[in-house]
């Protein structure tokens, strides 16, 4: 990995989320109404996150499971109603504030953590599943799979991520800026090649007991992203 441009780029998304941006997201994932263009985000994220759960057991009691950049909690939160120790991260404290705020008095069987810091801290532990919902969608390819090669050092079966899909569409649209307005636009997400992305995964000899298991896209309006699935051997 290189350091500095992973750094780099840690350190935008950070102020991004904390300083420009933590309001308007705090509004997007809860039931509040916001503009045509951020409900189709809103949509097409309920819907991969659905799709990022459904990747996993059903029964969870007993797994545990890092929720790598959690946002304001919505995935942690389900899955840890199916019974996970869910260790919840994010580099942005104040959407870790509103998680926080945001989890039921009831999780049944499940516990959430909450931290903020880097997702790939090895102090964090050692985990069943890892799950990365539109955390690496920022990242170059190369830089993308160094994260997911430290992750699965301490991953024993599933490691779930999304990746922004290199489509025409997708690139003019991140292009001219359009998934949200100028004032609170976040960092350029990195549209990635899903072939390459798998060849260089396939290359790291540290990822030869991995094997990429399901992939699906998820197209709502302004929302584009893809899931895969990594799964051990």
């Amino acid at each position: 990995m290189n350091d500095a441009t992973y750094l780099q780029r840690r350190g935008q998304l950070e102020t991004y989320f904390d300083r420009t941006a933590a309001d308007a997201w705090a509004r997007l994932t809860s039931t509040a109404k916001v503009s045509r263009i951020r409900e189709t985000v809103r949509a097409g994220r309920d819907r991969m996150r659905a799709t990022l759960l459904d990747c996993l057991p059903f029964n969870l009691s007993g797994r545990r499971l890092l929720d790598a950049g959690c946002g304001t909690g919505a995935l942690a939160v389900e899955a840890a109603c199916r019974g996970a120790e869910v260790i919840a991260i994010d580099l942005s404290a104040k959407l870790v504030d509103i998680a926080r705020e945001r989890i039921p008095s009831n999780l049944g069987r499940g516990s959430i953590t909450f931290h903020v810091g880097d997702m790939l801290d090895p102090a964090l532990g050692e985990f069943d599943h890892v799950v990365g919902m539109d955390s690496l969608i920022h990242y170059r390819a190369f830089d993308m799979v160094d994260a997911l090669e430290q992750l699965a050092a301490r991953t024993r079966s599933s490691l779930l991520f999304t990746f922004a899909p290199k489509t025409p569409l997708l690139t003019l649209m991140h292009s001219a800026g359009l998934l949200f307005p100028r004032g609170d636009r976040a960092p350029a997400i990195v549209p990635v090649n899903e072939t390459n992305l798998r060849k260089l995964i396939a290359e790291r000899a540290s990822m030869s007991a991995w094997r990429t298991a399901r992939s699906e896209r998820i197209k709502s309006g302004f929302y584009t992203s893809q899931a895969l699935e990594l799964a051990r051997k």
